[in-house]
């Protein structure tokens, strides 16, 4: 079960939405904190188990993740586990569901695997204290420059 849930209507269709989200190394347009990166092991672009390297900022701080692609149903679903060398540290899903009048419903998710001293080393790591309010902030401004993206 998610941690944090955003949703957003969003006036365009579902695969454009789709094509959105799944495009890794542009996510830095969309997201706050991740800057882009690039598809490794051979990956391409989004596919069941394809594998990407991704970059995140915040503020003077900077990290990088692995992130394997865990849900890839083009124009309605999109996710991805991100982890720091073994460790997990992340769920995150997009749920697109055409609302039959133009409009579709687009379901941004967060789910925290961070444990312990992993939880508790990651506030160090990224600057941020409260990363659920930080990851609600972002969430909603991910999905509204979506929104604009597409408008």
């Amino acid at each position: 079960m998610p941690d944090l849930t955003v949703s957003r209507d969003i006036s365009a269709p579902s695969d454009a939405i789709w094509r959105l989200v799944s495009d890794l190394p542009n996510m830095g347009g969309l997201s706050p904190e991740n800057v882009g990166g690039m598809w490794s092991k051979g990956a391409n672009g989004p596919a069941l188990g394809a594998k990407f390297k991704g970059n995140n900022k915040n503020g003077d701080k900077s990290w990088s993740t692995t992130v394997t692609v865990s849900e890839c149903i083009p124009g309605k679903e999109f996710g991805f586990r991100v982890t720091v060398g073994p460790i997990k540290v992340a769920h995150w899903h997009y749920v697109i569901v055409d609302n039959g009048n133009g409009t579709c419903s687009v379901t941004e998710s967060w789910t925290d695997q961070r444990r312990g001293l992993v939880k508790r080393m990651g506030t160090r790591m990224s600057g941020v204290a409260d990363r659920f309010a930080h990851n609600r902030t972002g969430m909603e401004e991910t999905l509204r420059k979506l929104d604009a993206a597409l408008a």
